[in-house]
């Protein structure tokens, strides 16, 4: 499992060879600090790495983080975040970036929705309402009964009503990477993820298709094509010569 820390910056459109244009979401993913390495052998009991990104000034960090920081010798960051089985052999104080993906990989990309403030049930949850005929009595939007009769008496638990919507951790799965540049630090991944430009995100391998497979089934798939391609144009000689 490979992953990054990032901050959402927006959307744009990219072309691809053919000239189709591909909806992106880019993603600053980098440079991502490693502050600490914990192995399973080790007092912690587990393989993982600590990821911080994004500098910050000592003072505006708490006592605990900062101590932390300096233990590990690393510099004060706005975020830390722990992968892990990391797959990626590193040590504290290495910097790594979004050259760890390639174009074609897949990852899922893990964000905080946009907070919507007090939804009715129409916006929270798609209701269709009451009629808006003659005689409606002001029943447009609103969710209708939610009592159960003299049994049980109660609201069930988990009903849909009206409430707080968005500022929840939301993950969306198996996003194509369009390009990765390295300089810049950017990723362009194909689609849009959770969160509002400028918030946090962690971008990581695709756990229902690892990079591994992925860059595999690539390798097939260009193989394929290759003698696919050297089929027909020997089919295509042997074709002029008769």
């Amino acid at each position: 499992m490979i992953g990054l820390l990032g901050k959402k910056l927006g959307h744009t459109r990219v072309y691809d060879a053919s000239g189709n244009a591909i909806a992106v979401t880019v993603v600053l993913a980098g440079p991502n600090r490693v502050l600490q390495v914990k192995a399973k052998d080790g007092k912690d009991g587990y393989n993982a790495v600590q990821l911080g990104f994004d500098d910050q000034k000592a003072q505006r960090l708490s006592k605990a983080e900062l101590g932390h920081v300096t233990k590990h010798k690393g510099a004060p960051v706005k975020r830390i975040k722990e992968f892990r089985d990391f797959s990626l052999t590193v040590k504290p104080g290495d910097i790594v970036g979004p050259d760890m993906f390639m174009v074609g990989d897949y990852v899922d990309a893990i964000g905080t929705t946009k907070g919507r403030g007090f939804e009715g049930v129409v916006g929270r949850w798609a209701f269709a309402g009451g009629d808006a005929t003659h005689g409606c009595k002001g029943w447009k939007r609103r969710s209708g009964a939610i009592g159960q009769r003299l049994f049980p008496g109660t609201v069930m638990r988990g009903m849909k009503m009206p409430g707080h919507m968005g500022m929840q951790s939301r993950t969306t799965q198996n996003l194509e990477v369009i390009q990765v540049r390295k300089e810049d630090n950017l990723i362009l991944i194909k689609g849009s993820i959770p969160g509002s430009e400028g918030d946090y995100v962690v971008i990581r391998e695709a756990k229902k298709y690892p990079v591994v497979q992925a860059r595999k089934d690539r390798e097939e798939a260009a193989k394929k094509a290759k003698e696919r391609a050297e089929a027909e144009a020997k089919a295509k000689k042997d074709t002029k010569k008769k």
